[in-house]
């Protein structure tokens, strides 16, 4: 047997593996990809705001390295469980009344290189400061 034979059980074992899941040994240590679906609160008054206040984040596949990213700046994050984490947000990270973007980043494990991807973000919410 050639040794050209010998490797296309192996090539249609890795096209059959699915993508980043648990079903895939290849990928390591990959991460799911965060799911945010809700933020609270989700209104703040500007004038009212302490030096500090937490935001508790809701989803799915949170994992202990997910962080929360503030408005492009990622901010002190405790993970509580696999579906809800705390954001500490300090004021000065407000500058006024308006919109502010609020998402979930996971950090891409290891996940060797067999197509596998891993972390990544949540879609965003918004805190709206009155």
């Amino acid at each position: 047997m050639s040794s050209a034979m010998r490797f296309v059980p192996l090539l249609a074992l890795l096209v059959l593996l699915p993508g980043c899941n648990s079903l895939n040994p290849l990928c390591g240590s990959a991460r799911p990809e965060p799911l945010l679906s809700s933020l609270s609160p989700a209104t703040v008054t500007f004038s009212q705001l302490p030096p500090t206040f937490s935001l508790i984040l809701t989803g799915s596949q949170f994992v202990s390295s997910s962080v929360v990213v503030f408005n492009g700046t990622t901010v002190p994050t405790t993970v509580n469980s696999k579906s809800q984490v705390t954001a500490t947000v300090t004021s000065s990270l407000i500058a006024g009344p308006g919109s502010y973007s609020v998402h979930v980043q996971t950090p891409a494990g290891t996940s060797a290189d067999f197509g596998c991807s891993s972390g990544g973000n949540s879609a965003s919410l918004t805190l709206t400061v009155n």
